[in-house]
């Protein structure tokens, strides 16, 4: 072959394995191009899309804190805030499997401290899917229990009573024990005295970015807030809950089956499916399972598509205060992953 012929030959191959590549990769530009804009707000955080446990997208970018101006790093921990719900719903349904609990009792068995007559009616199952109508343990329900959906972060304390009354043991212990034995080596429930790398969350708005200086989680509301994480770990809760190395196929079956309907702004309008702390959403013909979490300056975002065994977490450590914006890049990032070659093959 000449030596024009030879160029001609490679270039013609290099051009056409970059135009594959690019192809495959539908995402990753258009995400970088996302998360540089300043308006409705600014991203600072911490991304990771996964498939079949390989990094297909990993991005640090932001603050660790506003003062300091430490940039984030990609093993930075968050407070997940109600993605820890998940944790809780865990670790209730383990206590399920050793026959310590049975979701159809009435949570006075199990909490026989609570003095409202409405104890002997609203049942474990009731708590894990907040179709309860418990809106304060010393008043009436809010409506017949079962009939209704309110999300709350009441009904998660109260399991995880349950869970330390069952079990005699901590909450704090059987979470973080459970990380351990998962190899969730940066995750742990929150502790003022041991904060590890934690980073700062932030309040944000027009203004700019004001440190939270002090968190609300305390010992009470672990079970619902309280998980400290990273992007990576929560990669590995996905695969360990969705691939049976948790719970047994049964009470997995009931975690991630509709038991009631509700509406989250964050996976479309309409009521969709809801199972014990995870969302159920069928959206441009792909089903995945899905939960936020919001507070303490923190958002987060929790995706799993099962079928292509595709994750999709997004940490920020900052919390717009325009209700409108709370999720704005979650959303986005999301849905450019969902309509990807990732998932759509």
């Amino acid at each position: 072959m000449k030596p024009a012929a030879q160029l001609f030959f490679y270039l013609l191959l290099f051009f056409s394995h970059s135009n594959i590549y690019a192809q495959k990769d539908d995402y990753t530009k258009k995400i970088d191009s996302l998360i540089e804009i300043k308006n409705p707000r600014t991203f600072n955080g911490v991304i990771l899309v996964t498939q079949n446990g390989k990094v297909k997208y990993s991005k640090a970018y932001g603050v660790a804190n506003i003062k300091t101006g430490v940039p984030l790093k990609l093993d930075d921990q968050f407070e997940i805030m109600s993605n820890s719900k998940q944790v809780t719903a865990v670790l209730l349904l383990k206590e399920v499997e050793k026959g310590k609990v049975n979701l159809q009792d009435p949570i006075k068995k199990y909490l026989p401290t609570l003095t409202q007559p409405w104890a002997d009616s609203v049942t474990v199952h009731q708590l894990l899917n907040h179709t309860h109508g418990i809106v304060d343990v010393e008043k009436p329900l809010a409506f017949k229990p079962g009939t209704d959906f309110k999300y709350g972060n009441l009904s998660n304390i109260l399991l995880g009573k349950i869970i330390e009354n069952t079990s005699h043991r901590k909450y704090s212990e059987l979470a973080n024990d459970l990380f351990r034995e998962l190899k969730m080596k940066n995750t742990f429930c929150y502790t003022p005295t041991n904060l590890r790398n934690l980073v700062s969350g932030h309040m944000s708005n027009d203004s700019g970015f004001t440190v939270v200086e002090k968190s609300f989680i305390d010992d009470e509301n672990l079970p619902a807030d309280g998980v400290i994480s990273t992007v990576k770990d929560m990669a590995i809760w996905n695969s360990s809950l969705h691939k049976g190395k948790i719970l047994n196929p049964k009470t997995y079956a009931l975690m991630t089956t509709t038991s009631v309907m509700s509406e989250h702004d964050v996976f479309g309008k309409g009521k969709m499916g809801y199972g014990y702390a995870i969302r159920i959403v069928k959206a441009n013909g792909i089903n995945y399972f899905g939960h936020t979490g919001l507070g303490d300056g923190f958002a987060s975002l929790n995706v799993y598509i099962p079928q292509s065994d595709t994750s999709i977490i997004i940490l920020e450590n900052q919390m717009s205060e325009k209700s409108d914006a709370y999720y704005y890049f979650e959303t986005l990032i999301r849905d450019i992953v969902l309509k990807s070659s990732l998932v759509k093959k």
